[in-house]
């Protein structure tokens, strides 16, 4: 979602592509083994993420649950706002630097993109001690006024390292390595929380302990963050001298520190809402939704931690060419992998919202509504991220708005009505526009389009396979538990035949090629 100008997608005016075709091959292969990388946290996040929420769920109840997530939720908006778009800048200017001048002014770029995320972090977390009483009145109603002020205020204490921890993590995405930010943010946090939080439960169970319990995990995962990036600077060589683009870096993250709200916002608005509009419960059970939702998009997470990188070094070194086939390829991975898992989130949904516990039954349109959505989201791949790779925040930020303004404005009118429903309806609405709109820029200002022979085949094969499997299932058993079993394994095995089958066509062979290539590079 941000706005340079054209020469910032590499030189193109200028001077030539640095060997293109190698360079276009190692950033396939970067995006190969780092998204398998980032798959595997990824994965660990949602496992742990869906523990943390059946734990805390079932130790305060959907109501207790719903209290704590509305606040988690207020703190995530709040800590990525407040990073002022420098950590996407950080992946983009970095790793642009790293192709000019091997790194020799990503120093300065750190001068310039944490300190302004630092003050504004620690700004608001003063604010909100003192109108902690009246926020929590507003933001946590089902709480009694001084549990709620003591929650809010146990947030703002942990805001500012929690914000700059996340800012020197999108400067060691920079380096090219998902590493640091999987190791913090998809498996050391939420391993963490669930270590704290089950012994908890068991002896002290309450709103502000659980809180507490979310939060504690980010001092370490800052230590960790700034422990990496050390260890990155390090390596680089600091002879060269090299001007840090001061204006043209917050020209840049400006635009994206609003698009990012906008981005978050729409995660967690649905569960504010319903908190506000709504009660409680239907916020806990929104929050089970959204768990689930994520769990279906691992990939594409993991393909976009890796690839931003990638495509950035691309190009920033003027090859469109490479960088328009590692967006096709990366897209097609994605929606591969991705679109049978919605298949069957739609089918079953209500045996897969018993994982949650009995209250979570009533969920289940509003998963088929977000699982529909999702299709469209992971069939556009990563198009935000190459509109940011590109320096296009400004029309990163017109689309993130419109679609927020959709899904607030309907979530508006129909929570009230439909509860959980409503609150995915417009959820579901806001992604077909956020991604719809993203694929037609790529398409537009890059020339990057993601329908190839490989992509359609991989359409088919969830159309023609493993649709019509896991509805028959469905037709046959219900939405039970036999009837998911079977679902999921008749699906998985035609699947398996099929992805093998096309192998070459569909680019399979190429990734896990890379990942066996890199394997005999490191055995003795």
């Amino acid at each position: 979602m941000t706005a340079l100008r054209p020469a910032d997608a590499g030189d193109a005016r200028g001077a030539p592509a640095r060997s293109g075709t190698a360079a276009a091959g190692r950033g396939v292969a970067g995006t190969a083994r780092g998204s398998l990388f980032g798959l595997a946290g990824s994965a660990a996040n949602a496992v742990f993420g869906f523990a943390l929420v059946t734990i805390v769920t079932h130790g305060l109840g959907a109501r207790g649950a719903g209290a704590v997530f509305a606040g988690v939720a207020a703190f995530t908006l709040a800590s990525n706002a407040l990073k002022l778009g420098a950590d996407t800048a950080l992946v983009r200017f970095v790793s642009r630097d790293l192709a000019h001048t091997d790194g020799a002014g990503v120093p300065g770029l750190l001068r310039i993109a944490v300190l302004p995320p630092l003050v504004a972090s620690t700004a608001v977390a003063a604010a909100a001690v003192p109108l902690a009483p009246g926020l929590a009145g507003w933001l946590l109603p089902d709480l009694s006024p001084g549990q709620g002020t003591a929650v809010l205020r146990l947030f703002a204490v942990f805001l500012p390292v929690t914000t700059v921890a996340l800012v020197l993590l999108g400067a060691t995405r920079g380096y090219g390595s998902v590493v640091p930010f999987v190791g913090v943010e998809q498996i050391g946090k939420p391993v963490l929380r669930v270590l704290l939080a089950v012994p908890l439960v068991l002896l002290a169970p309450g709103v502000v302990t659980l809180s507490a319990a979310w939060l504690a995990p980010g001092v370490l995962g800052a230590a960790a963050a700034w422990l990496a990036l050390r260890r990155a600077l390090r390596s680089r060589p600091r002879s060269l001298q090299r001007t840090t683009p001061t204006g043209e870096f917050w020209s840049f993250a400006g635009p994206r520190a609003i698009s990012s709200i906008f981005d978050i916002a729409a995660v967690w608005i649905g569960v504010i809402l319903l908190s506000v509009l709504g009660t409680s419960a239907e916020a806990g059970v929104y929050t089970a939704l959204g768990r689930l939702v994520t769990a279906g998009t691992l990939l594409q997470l993991a393909v976009r931690l890796a690839v931003a990188p990638q495509l950035g070094r691309l190009l920033a070194d003027g090859d469109r060419a490479g960088a328009h086939r590692l967006h096709r390829l990366s897209t097609r991975w994605i929606a591969l992998f991705s679109w049978p898992v919605f298949v069957l989130l739609a089918a079953f949904p209500r045996t897969v919202l018993a994982l949650f516990g009995a209250d979570f039954g009533p969920g289940a349109p509003g998963l088929v509504v977000l699982a529909a959505a999702s299709l469209v989201n992971v069939a556009v791949g990563n198009a935000q991220t190459a509109l940011l790779m590109a320096g296009r925040s400004v029309p990163n930020l017109v689309v993130a708005g419109a679609a927020f303004a959709v899904q607030l404005g309907c979530g508006i009118w129909l929570v009230p009505r439909y509860g959980v429903l409503g609150a995915a309806v417009s959820f579901g609405l806001a992604i077909v526009v956020d991604n719809g709109a993203s694929a037609w820029l790529v398409r537009r200002r890059l020339g990057f389009g993601a329908v190839d022979r490989g992509y359609l085949l991989a359409a088919l094969i969830t159309i023609g396979a493993v649709a019509p499997l896991a509805f028959l299932m469905r037709v046959l058993c219900g939405d039970t538990f036999a009837g998911t079993l079977f679902g999921i394994l008749l699906s998985i095995v035609a699947f398996c035949a099929l992805v093998r089958r096309y192998r070459v066509p569909l680019g399979v062979a190429e990734f896990f090629g890379v990942l066996r290539k890199r394997r005999a590079e490191n055995s003795p």
